[in-house]
């Protein structure tokens, strides 16, 4: 037999931003409304665009590193009670199979299975316990299969995207003057969350159009509220 091959590189990434796909659309929007609030909300109040470059960079990069520390603790919290359960269940059906053949056979019974389907089903998972131990999993504690998310990968992705997305309405006042720089950071922000809109579409199997329209309708809120605190601060 041949050996099987390691997949490559590219196949590895691509499988893991699948994975992570929730992660990074998350990322994104996190990364773009905020910081396009908080940038917004300084331009609207100083003529330096330094300034605005600082703080736009500053909370791109802390937003990031958190948004980054919360998903990585999200994910192992989830890995950690899911693989807590499924212990906790394997021992339960070692220590008392009869007893979860019963309970199983009176849920199908509950969801409309006759007698003889659920005693031959029940018979059926009291032969094999690893079949036991799903059936378990995913019916009764409703965590499906053996967790396998690394929460590294999450972790990564979320701030691989948070920071790109952040940095697209500071990078203006990086090139241009403070006026331009507001135009070309809202004509940048504006054309990401289309793009992000349409992408969260096509992966929530939603409308387009509400959907980009919703992303827009977010970003707008918080740099409306960015420049409404920015105002008020400066009198």
């Amino acid at each position: 037999m041949a050996a099987v091959s390691p997949p490559s590189l590219f196949a590895r990434l691509r499988a893991s931003l699948h994975a992570s796909i929730g992660d990074v659309a998350f990322g994104m929007e996190d990364g773009a409304v905020s910081i396009a609030g908080l940038v917004f909300g300084v331009a609207a109040s100083t003529n330096d665009a330094q300034v605005v470059l600082l703080a736009g960079a500053s909370g791109a990069a802390a937003g990031a590193v958190a948004m980054m520390a919360g998903t990585y603790l999200d994910v192992q919290s989830t890995r950690d009670r899911a693989i807590a359960l499924r212990e906790g269940a394997a021992r339960s059906i070692a220590a008392d199979p009869d007893g979860n053949r019963g309970r199983i056979e009176e849920r199908l019974l509950a969801d409309g299975f006759t007698e003889a389907e659920a005693a031959t089903t029940g018979a059926a998972l009291a032969r094999n316990p690893d079949a036991m131990l799903e059936y378990v999993a995913s019916i009764e504690l409703g965590i499906g299969a053996a967790p396998r998310e690394a929460p590294g990968e999450h972790a990564t992705w979320m701030f691989v995207a948070d920071i790109i997305a952040a940095a697209t309405p500071v990078i203006p006042f990086a090139i241009f003057v403070l006026d331009v720089a507001r135009v070309v950071s809202i004509v940048m922000t504006t054309l990401l969350l289309v793009v992000l809109g349409i992408g969260r579409a096509r992966v929530g199997h939603t409308g387009v159009v509400a959907t980009v329209i919703q992303t827009l309708a977010i970003a707008a809120a918080a740099a409306a509220a960015g420049v409404l605190i920015g105002r008020l601060v400066t009198g």
